[in-house]
């Protein structure tokens, strides 16, 4: 009997030959790091559902990003956790305000890194909702000219990017129009085009101090429906959209694939606070290591299609990949 022709092991034989044959890559410039700044904060804020993650005052937003860029990472998306809530979410497009304030200090602290908002409303308002409530359900088209204002205010304040992440109907078509309009066409929208209503955002909720009870349901996705997933990336990539989204990420690996075969779009993924408060409970119970479980998920992300990845590790994979 002729043995084994070896035809896949061949190229596994040493550490150099299963790297002259990877396919999948991570890089540091993949990475987006998510921020979060609490106004009137005197010094950081641990999340205790997040461990590793905090609340950063105002005053080391700068340091903050300035670590970032120094590690490599190109990006930042800055959430704010506001003192300053009512109903609609009008801080949101103070040039005073939080947001604005957050864009202006990020871009003076590292002129060069891309500086992304989170567009919503859900840590601006009273109610925790992602816009203006009308007899108990978010109501779109009010809140999309709410978002006009809010998105033309980020523009103002020196925003490189837009993500609209409150998951109205029309959103990129509203945002674009508003843009265009007040002269900041040159501006790219990442859209979380495809957000899911997910248990996974548990952490995400004290990560923003929000006090929000209910559900989201009538306006982000059933994570039972992978066609509506993709019709609505392509709805937002229509309208304009720059970049698509998946979130959450690991759950979701086959959505982000199917829009991968379905648009040549930028695409990123969010490894949101559920997936990485999983990760860190795993490792501090000794079951897991936690850089290559890490590392395994983020090569995932890139295998089923993202070229982007928003993750709370990024600085930590940022080191992991320059040792």
């Amino acid at each position: 009997m002729r043995n084994a022709d070896f035809r896949f092991r061949r190229l596994r034989r040493t550490p150099a030959l299963r790297d002259m044959v990877r396919e999948t890559e991570l890089s540091v410039k993949d990475l987006i790091l998510p921020v979060f700044v609490q106004e009137n904060a005197t010094a950081p804020v641990a999340i205790d559902s997040m461990p590793g993650v905090v609340r950063h005052p105002e005053s080391q937003l700068a340091d903050v990003v300035r670590q970032a860029w120094d590690l490599g990472i190109k990006a930042v998306l800055l959430f704010g956790v506001s003192e300053h809530k009512d109903a609609a979410g009008s801080d949101t497009w103070d040039d005073g305000g939080l947001l604005a304030r957050m864009i202006a200090t990020a871009k003076t602290a590292a002129p060069d890194i891309t500086v992304i908002s989170d567009n919503c409303f859900c840590e601006y308002t009273d109610h925790g909702h992602c816009g203006v409530v009308s007899n108990g359900d978010v109501d779109n088209d009010k809140t999309l000219r709410n978002l006009q204002k809010q998105v033309v205010n980020c523009a103002r304040a020196g925003v490189d990017m837009i993500a609209p992440s409150g998951m109205m109907d029309g959103m990129i078509g509203a945002i674009r129009e508003a843009l265009d309009d007040a002269g900041f066409s040159h501006l790219p929208v990442m859209s979380y085009s495809t957000k899911f209503a997910s248990a996974f955002y548990g952490p995400f909720r004290d990560a923003v101090d929000s006090t929000f009870k209910g559900s989201r349901s009538t306006y982000q996705m059933d994570f039972a429906n992978g066609r509506e997933a993709l019709a609505e990336s392509l709805e937002d990539e229509a309208e304009g959209a720059d970049i698509l989204m998946v979130k959450p990420g690991i759950a979701y690996l086959d959505v982000l694939a199917d829009i991968r075969r379905h648009s040549s779009r930028p695409l990123a993924v969010y490894h949101v606070s559920g997936e990485y408060a999983m990760i860190k409970a795993s490792a501090a119970a000794g079951v897991i290591d936690e850089e290559a479980i890490v590392k395994e998920t983020m090569v995932a992300f890139k295998r089923a299609g993202a070229d982007l990845i928003i993750t709370y590790y990024a600085m930590d994979i940022a080191r992991w990949l320059s040792r």
